[in-house]
């Protein structure tokens, strides 16, 4: 094929892998913690790194995670202590971010405007050797996490207050959340950008809800929605010369979309096969007389 005898598009579409994998596993849990968003927050943080990155003269892949992990830290301890003014350090740790990357990343001696929008909107043939290095090394600790620990992180992202009943660490496994998320973030941002990563995070996650209602089945059909659709913007935007990380995002917006269309007549079918057996099972039951049968006077 065409596509993989250019050795740039053989690095995107490893890197497109690892963030339909990386994104998901971590979104299920943001998602169950009602955190949608915190993806979007944190690209807005790593946008500083990724300017200290040309300013320093380092691998802005490296640098962004650092700094969205800082960032990250920060707001989790924002929502954990914060009271009415959370939502303003909030905020202005958002802008604050972005505005620290566009000025580090004009100062810099090998930055540029053009540098910074392939960081915000994903770029294919930008993806390096050592970035997929880094993305390799990123995702690695970010499945690890995610599976290794899955069912400490479910519990805590159902019912904090229980969990710290039943012992475990909470505050602990919250910074890990927020730490993995921070850097699913620097995993993503080379494909689909830092303004778009939040959205692979979650509608994955919700497209695979509309079908399944058990954990572990959610988590598998939204890794397997986010690897096809991350492929899928790749190849579509090589050949077609459009944004792989708008290209991808829509293509999940429009999984959604045709999978919530189906859910609805398959939750009627569910519902009416379960009325149907509760009925039969009514029915068989002693002393229950069934439509049509005689009735002794």
């Amino acid at each position: 094929m065409e596509i993989l005898e250019t050795a740039f598009m053989q690095r995107a579409l490893i890197a497109a892998v690892l963030v339909g994998i990386t994104a998901p596993a971590v979104g299920i849990y943001l998602v169950q913690r009602r955190q949608a968003l915190m993806g979007d927050g944190i690209g807005h943080v790593a946008m500083t790194g990724v300017g200290l990155g040309f300013l320093l003269s380092t691998n802005p892949v490296w640098m962004a995670t650092l700094v969205s992990v800082v960032g990250a830290v920060a707001m989790e301890l924002i929502r954990a202590y914060g009271r009415t003014r959370g939502d303003i350090a909030l905020a202005m740790l958002f802008y604050g971010g972005m505005a620290g990357g566009v000025l580090l990343i004009n100062i810099s001696d090998t930055g540029s405007t053009a540098n910074l929008s392939s960081y915000l909107f994903g770029s294919l043939s930008t993806v390096s050797e050592e970035d997929l290095t880094a993305i390799a090394l990123l995702a690695a600790f970010v499945v690890l996490v995610s599976l290794g620990l899955r069912r400490q992180l479910f519990a805590i992202s159902q019912d904090e207050e229980f969990a710290r009943v039943t012992g475990l660490p909470v505050r602990a496994l919250n910074l890990l959340i927020a730490v993995t998320a921070a850097v699913t973030v620097s995993v993503a941002m080379r494909v689909v950008g830092l303004l778009l990563v939040s959205a692979l995070m979650v509608v994955p996650v919700a497209a695979a809800q509309q079908l399944s209602r058990s954990f572990r089945a959610t988590f598998a059909g939204a890794v397997a929605i986010g690897i096809a659709v991350s492929l899928a913007g790749t190849v579509t935007s090589y050949y077609q010369d459009v944004p792989p990380g708008a290209t991808i995002v829509l293509l999940a917006i429009a999984v959604f979309v045709t999978l919530t269309a189906l859910a609805a007549p398959l939750a009627r079918r569910r519902a009416h096969t379960a009325e149907a057996s509760t009925a039969e099972c009514t029915a068989d039951l002693p002393g229950t007389r069934r439509p049509g049968d005689d009735v002794k006077v």
